[in-house]
């Protein structure tokens, strides 16, 4: 693991701490717990970040370090990640949508955090699985804001192709590169190109490969009717990488569901965004 993967980022007005919490045997997931040191704390409710599919920190530090001054704040990175501590052979199924948010529930409980305390902020496949654990019942909350979520992960033929082909691991390793290449090329939002860029480059290429291959085949239920939390999705046109009417059809299967148009993906990563979020807050 290299330096993207470990260690509590100092945020300034804020006490930071990681934990790797054991989720089932010989699987541990990284956890980074902010308190403020002036105001806030979990007695005001929790913020609790799941980021999106192989999503490093770094891109989320600008709106965090503003966040962390007044929130509690606890940032969950699912199993796929480098920085997860797997100490046993991994298989597609390991990276099943509901193994994820089994992981997310395992760790609030052992926070002892209440599901009715947290506001969820979430992002692409962080926003997708918990849009499938609240529609079974699995988690809760008092709000959750979800960025671009993905109603499927469709991937182009080409692409396909590639990720269930029998080749050796070292050849998709050397692929990433190609990858980053091809995403850069789809992407039109300049920040967001850096992120995407610089998390491909990062992942354990194992992890990332039988983790696409599960997230090929699955969707979400067309049926959301049983979510209970109060959800907004945020979305931008400019984001190419997730279809704005795939996203609208989220929005409309959610009970009561708002839709929160922001300039671009990259807004959603900065400090400015939240503005939209507190006024979400406020509305409920």
């Amino acid at each position: 693991m290299d330096g993207h993967w470990d260690g509590a980022p100092e945020l300034e007005g804020a006490d930071a701490e990681e934990l790797f919490v054991e989720v089932e045997p010989s699987v541990s997931i990284r956890v980074i717990v902010w308190n403020p040191t002036s105001r806030g704390g979990p007695s005001d409710g929790t913020v609790v970040m799941v980021p999106g599919w192989g999503s490093m920190f770094e891109g989320w530090r600008p709106l965090v370090s503003e966040w962390v001054k007044s929130r509690h704040l606890v940032y969950i990175e699912t199993r796929e990640k480098a920085s997860a501590r797997i100490d046993r052979r991994i298989s597609k199924s390991d990276f099943a949508i509901e193994r994820h948010s089994s992981d997310i529930a395992t760790v609030l409980e052992s926070l002892g955090i209440a599901h009715s305390n947290v506001d969820w902020y979430s992002s692409s496949l962080g926003s997708t699985l918990l849009i499938d654990a609240y529609q079974r019942g699995e988690l809760g909350g008092r709000s959750s804001v979800l960025l671009a979520p993905n109603p499927d992960f469709e991937f182009p033929l080409w692409s396909k192709a590639i990720i269930y082909a029998p080749l050796p691991m070292v050849v998709y390793k050397k692929m990433v590169g190609f990858v980053a290449w091809v995403v850069d090329r789809r992407t039109k939002e300049e920040g967001q190109k850096i992120r995407y860029r610089r998390a491909l480059l990062a992942q354990d290429v194992p992890r990332m490969l039988l983790s696409a291959r599960w997230n090929l085949s699955y969707s979400l239920p067309d049926d959301l009717s049983s979510v209970e939390v109060p959800c907004a999705v945020m979305t931008a046109h400019s984001d190419t990488l997730h279809d704005f009417d795939k996203v609208q059809g989220v929005v409309d299967s959610i009970p009561n569901c708002r839709l929160i148009e922001v300039p671009s993906n990259q807004y959603a990563h900065e400090p400015g965004v939240l503005k939209e979020i507190d006024e979400f807050h406020s509305s409920l």
